[in-house]
């Protein structure tokens, strides 16, 4: 098994890779450069050297009955390095010489013959190297039996070649060295954004979020946040993903607040009525003398009633959870609000109740009637439990495009042709403060868990499973209020059918004694 490579950083990574990339740039131009300066320098020499063979052939040609005859090298004129030899009719080289400078010219060796054996009198350039001479450019030429062959040295081309050649070199080091500098500094201010959201997400990991309060994580500077770059675009997502961990977290811990304190609040209010059976029950096993035992057992009744209660609505709002299947029927909306108001009539006397409706099309809609009774009469039992004798409760169903006195307070905007059923009293009203979670779960306007009787306070689930079967039912609720005015609207889709004839019911109550303010702690 290979060994892994160690992982370089992204900047060295970069570093070497522009480094490699500069290499490769500038040995390209070189070789370039010097290839065609070599081309151009080879072709100038190639002209020399034709121009060399063309005036040895006409010196020889002076006496072409000497074969050997290379007196014309004694002629003015000739560069120092020419090499001009004759041949015989076999291409074998007969005479060979090479003028010196400032000196006569000097006849070659055996060796340096035979280096130059070989070559077609057919005027072709050829490179050769002789011993002791260098490299040479040869051309042989003939011409009415006259065979000449004649080079010149390539000192020069190879001299001025390898100076190119060492000039790029080390201009090129040297473009490299300042190339790299440059780059270095310029990927380190570069990255040095990275580097500070790097540093950023390390803090943030190191911070305990398995406990206490998740908030006041380290954020990216704006500086580093650019969505420009894309440094930036990195840094502006991770304070994103800082702010969704910090809500994710704070939403949890409220929850767990809210739980934990209604799982408080749950206990208590079965504790309660446990300790009253518990004690209703000692009590009867101490004798009939201590108390009426029909008194006794319609207490032990009551406090199992209202065990059994908290225990349904618990039981409910799990299976609304589960989003199981609800009956579903034809409902008539209007009716089952009238029966409502009366209901609540009945049970209230000291309210006054009334019913007003407004339908331009069905008031029926597709739903489960005793969820759907039980989202008004829990609305109603609030209004009456929670306002002072007197308080006037108005129920409104309406449909189609008509609307009531109060239609544009609703809060509802937007098509109107379902049904829409509203609930509004001139009662106290609701904390502002609370308005916002008011159909949240385990939720409570009085945090404390004293109660003074058995409407004073309730575990919070009221309107939460109110608008747990609106939801369920393809609805929506809503809630406004202020001193003097709350109204609860509810919106459910309709189902096309005829509107029923229902009146309007009205009916003032007689007075009593005023009660506590309205809160919602004891909604159920």
């Amino acid at each position: 098994m290979s060994a892994r490579l160690p992982v370089r950083s992204l900047r060295t990574r970069l570093l070497v890779f522009i480094g490699l990339t500069l290499v490769a740039v500038c040995a390209a131009m070189a070789l370039t450069t010097a290839f065609v300066q070599r081309a151009y320098l080879m072709g100038e020499l190639d002209g020399r050297v034709s121009d060399a063979a063309s005036r040895s052939l006409g010196g020889a040609a002076l006496r072409p009955e000497i074969e050997d005859d290379l007196g014309f090298l004694n002629e003015n004129g000739h560069p120092a390095g020419l090499l001009a030899a004759r041949l015989d009719e076999d291409g074998t080289i007969v005479a060979a010489e090479v003028v010196g400078r400032d000196a006569a010219p000097k006849a070659l060796t055996a060796e340096q013959t035979a280096a130059l054996a070989g070559i077609a009198t057919d005027g072709s350039r050829h490179t050769r190297t002789v011993p002791g001479l260098g490299t040479y450019r040869l051309a042989a030429v003939e011409s009415g039996g006259v065979r000449v062959l004649t080079g010149l040295p390539m000192n020069d081309v190879q001299r001025m070649t390898g100076g190119l050649v060492a000039a790029e070199a080390a201009v090129a080091a040297a473009g490299l060295a300042v190339a790299g500098g440059v780059c270095a500094v310029v990927v380190r201010r570069q990255l040095r954004p990275l580097g500070r959201v790097a540093a950023t997400a390390a803090e943030v990991s190191r911070a305990p979020l398995d406990r206490g309060e998740v908030t006041g994580l380290t954020r990216v500077p704006a500086r580093d946040t650019d969505p420009a770059s894309e440094a930036g675009q990195v840094g502006a997502a991770l304070n994103r993903m800082i702010d969704h961990v910090e809500s994710s977290f704070t939403a949890r811990q409220h929850s767990e607040e809210r739980m934990r304190r209604f799982l408080s609040d749950a206990g208590h209010e079965l504790r309660t009525p446990l300790a009253s059976i518990a004690g209703y029950a000692e009590l009867m096993s101490r004798g009939p003398d201590r108390i009426e035992p029909g008194l006794a057992w319609r207490r032990v009744s009551a406090e199992s009633a209202r065990m059994t209660g908290l225990v349904e609505d618990l039981l409910l709002l799990a299976r609304l959870d589960e989003g199981g299947p609800l009956h579903s029927a034809e409902v008539d909306m209007a009716r089952l609000v009238a029966e409502a108001v009366w209901d609540a009539r009945a049970a209230g006397g000291t309210h006054d109740w009334q019913l007003e409706l407004s339908l331009d099309g069905s008031p029926s809609v597709l739903g489960d009637e005793a969820r759907l009774h039980q989202v008004v009469v829990n609305l109603l039992a609030n209004a009456r439990v929670h306002t002072p004798a007197g308080t006037k409760v108005v129920a409104t169903v309406e449909t189609g495009n008509g609307s009531g006195g109060t239609g544009d307070r609703s809060g509802v905007a937007g098509d109107r042709s379902g049904v829409v059923i509203r609930i509004r009293d001139n009662g106290p009203g609701i904390p502002p403060a609370f308005l916002p979670t008011a159909f949240e779960r385990f939720t409570r306007a009085d945090s404390s868990r004293a109660r003074s009787g058995p409407h004073d306070g309730g575990s919070g689930l009221g309107l939460a499973i109110v608008a747990a079967i609106v939801s369920a039912h393809g609805g929506r609720i809503d809630v406004e209020s202020e001193p003097g005015r709350t109204e609860f609207t509810i919106e459910l889709p309709p189902v096309d059918a005829e509107p029923p004839p229902v009146d309007t019911l009205s009916g003032p109550s007689a007075p009593v004694p005023a009660r506590s303010p309205r809160t919602l702690a004891g909604n159920r």
